[in-house]
Parts: structure tokens; C-alpha cells; sequence
């Protein structure tokens, strides 16, 4: 009997530290950065290009377009990724974008809300991309279980761009093709 109370006073020991964690620290941020060996404007291009998604984000199965038009600021589109066997469904709003520069998009789900950011800055003909992440739970077991994990989901953040820089500099999509002005039906008289 006398372990019993005392398994008993650990598991309100551990539930209140778990819980407390949560209570303190409500959300998590993290930071992630590549340096790509192509320029800010075809580096945005492969991220925008839909098709490539699946290439760099772990899980990503489809996007489909709620409301408004899709890459600009207030379009809605449910995001849908698979993790460990289950397919999840996000809300992702786009609050930000300045084309080759910076955009933005909250996540939402049942679990936690997401607020994303992604910079780019070029020199010398190389970019710089900076993901900056801050993820908060939704109720306080969620938000004492994020709590516990920022590593491992910077470890994926990290993992996803390293595919993204192994994506942007295999790339060889021309997405910048030049207009060709067709001179035939023109006639010049002499």
C-alpha cells in the first residue's frame, strides 16, 4: 500500500510538471535556414510550383483552394499531409507575400495553429531562405505536449529545406521563358 501511495504522489508529481510546461510555455518558435546556389527569383518560383510540394515537404498529399485566388494574400486552401499511416487536414491562410522576398500563412488544426514565415535574400547569385516557425496547442494538453517537442519539429523543418536546397538547385524548369516575337506576317516595303 505503501508504494502505491508513493506511485501515486509521482504520477501528480509528473502530471503537474507536464502540465505546468504547457501553462508556461504556451508556444514554441524555431528557425531554419539554407543557402541555395540559384537566385531569389527562380528559388521562389520552385517553392510556388505546386507540383513540387511533394518533393520537399515531408507528408504533403494536396492542397485544395477554399476561397479567394490561390498565391496571394487571404486565399484559404485546405493542406492535406500524411503522418505515420494518417492523413491530417490543415487550414492554411496566406497573411503575407512580396514575390522573391518573403511570405507568410498561418496553419490551423484541431491540435495546434501554426504561424509560418519564409525569407529570401539574395547575394553574389546565391539565396538565402529562413524559415521561422512558431507553433502554439490548442488546449492545454496540446500546448503541454509542444511544449516537449520543438527539437524534433526544427528537425523537420530541417530536414524539408535540406530537400527544398537539393529541389531548387537540381532544377532545371525554365520558369522564366522568353517571349518570341513572331515576324513572319510582317512586310516591309521598300
Amino acid at each position: 500500500m505503501k508504494y502505491l501511495k508513493y506511485l501515486l504522489y509521482l504520477i501528480i508529481v509528473l502530471a503537474l510538471i507536464f502540465f505546468g510546461k504547457g501553462f508556461l510555455t504556451p508556444s514554441v518558435s524555431y528557425e531554419s535556414e539554407i543557402v541555395v546556389s540559384k537566385p531569389a527569383n527562380e528559388s521562389w518560383e520552385v517553392i510556388s510550383d505546386e507540383s513540387n510540394l511533394p518533393k520537399w515537404i515531408k507528408g504533403f498529399k494536396k492542397t485544395e483552394l477554399v476561397s479567394g485566388t490561390a498565391n496571394t494574400v487571404g486565399a484559404i486552401s485546405k493542406i492535406y499531409v500524411e503522418d505515420g499511416g494518417e492523413e491530417m487536414v490543415m487550414e492554411e491562410t496566406i497573411t503575407a507575400i512580396k514575390p522573391h522576398e518573403h511570405m507568410a500563412m498561418t496553419f490551423t488544426m484541431d491540435f495546434m495553429d501554426m504561424d509560418y514565415e519564409m525569407f529570401f535574400k539574395e547575394q553574389d547569385g546565391k539565396t538565402t531562405i529562413t524559415s521561422k516557425s512558431t507553433t502554439m496547442g490548442n488546449g492545454i494538453f496540446a500546448k503541454s505536449l509542444i511544449s516537449f517537442m520543438p527539437g524534433s519539429m526544427k528537425e523537420q523543418e530541417d530536414e524539408n529545406l535540406n530537400k527544398l536546397k537539393e529541389l531548387i538547385e537540381g532544377n532545371t524548369k525554365n520558369y522564366f521563358p522568353e517571349k518570341v516575337v513572331d515576324t513572319s506576317a510582317v512586310s516591309v516595303e521598300e
